[in-house]
């Protein structure tokens, strides 16, 4: 990874589905040379996959949540796992602190959110859940970090 590599990644991140002749012309150097280097990049899993962002709002998601779980020891995969199939989670992190997991996931309206922690709570080895709604999101994008 060299700064050049950063920089088309701070292309694909502004637009994914912008053309490798654009990027080329935006950046000055040749459209080989961006084809070359995005390709290795996904060989070597530094771009894993493309994904729309997508504005749960417009789709009827008004409500994020932020759900802390605690989790029985030896458990954390194996619960994580269940949890991250449902259809509301975005993402699903282990993480240090009091805390084993933090889940963000959307839902439609307040009973969506409840059916979600009643269903986690209820799940073997989910020992208890803390959860935050979110007021505004100020970002939310995958950033390229140098």
């Amino acid at each position: 990874m060299d700064e050049l590599d950063d920089k088309i990644l701070g292309k694909l991140n502004e637009n994914a589905r912008k053309s490798y002749r654009e990027i080329a012309r935006e950046l000055n150097v040749s459209l080989t040379t961006v084809s070359n280097r995005i390709k290795r990049m996904e060989d070597e899993k530094v771009i894993e996959r493309y994904i729309p962002l997508i504005n749960q709002e417009k789709i009827g998601y008004d409500l994020t949540a932020i759900i802390n779980v605690k989790i029985s020891h030896g458990k954390l995969i194996e619960v994580q796992e269940r949890i991250s199939k449902d259809k509301h989670v975005s993402g699903v992190y282990d993480i240090t602190g009091e805390w084993d997991s933090l889940i963000i996931a959307h839902f439609k309206d307040r009973k969506d959110l409840n059916g979600f922690i009643k269903g986690v709570l209820s799940m073997d080895n989910v020992e208890k859940t803390n959860t935050q709604i979110v007021l505004n999101i100020v970002k939310n994008e995958k950033r390229v970090m140098k």
